[in-house]
């Protein structure tokens, strides 16, 4: 079952935070067809946010036909996001560790390595390659 966190630096509301955890659980195989979220009153007593929040976030993942609600039962996955590049993941994770793990050590911390990251996305993304 996920376990959902909520970042208070990301600048993300928490509901857009544990729709985007949902969706990232889905894409990586994580959370599949079935599979129940962890009840509202539960994500509630974990995180200390307003029960209205989780259920905006539970509702906007019904509405994009990922989760139901099953009425006293609870929330339950019903779509994936993972596809056929799924089995690359293990591989491109070692990868991203040893960068990682690189970035560490050249001194940088957490923000100047998502800093990095970003920057890099964006322009081989803008730059259209491969």
């Amino acid at each position: 079952m996920i376990q959902f966190h909520l970042e208070t630096s990301s600048g993300l509301s928490p509901y857009l935070q544990l729709v985007r955890q949902v969706r990232q659980a889905l894409r990586l195989g994580v959370l599949r067809a079935g599979d129940q979220l962890p009840t509202v009153k539960d994500v509630v007593a974990r995180l200390a946010i307003n029960p209205n929040t989780v259920l905006k976030a539970y509702r906007e993942l019904e509405h994009a036909g990922l989760a139901s609600a099953r009425p006293g039962v609870g929330t339950f996955v019903t779509a994936t996001l993972a596809d056929e590049s799924l089995a690359a993941h293990g591989p491109l994770r070692k990868d991203l560790q040893r960068w990682l793990s690189k970035a560490r050590l050249a001194g940088l911390d957490e923000e100047s390595i998502e800093a990095l990251f970003d920057a890099t996305f964006r322009s081989v993304t803008e730059a259209g390659v491969a």
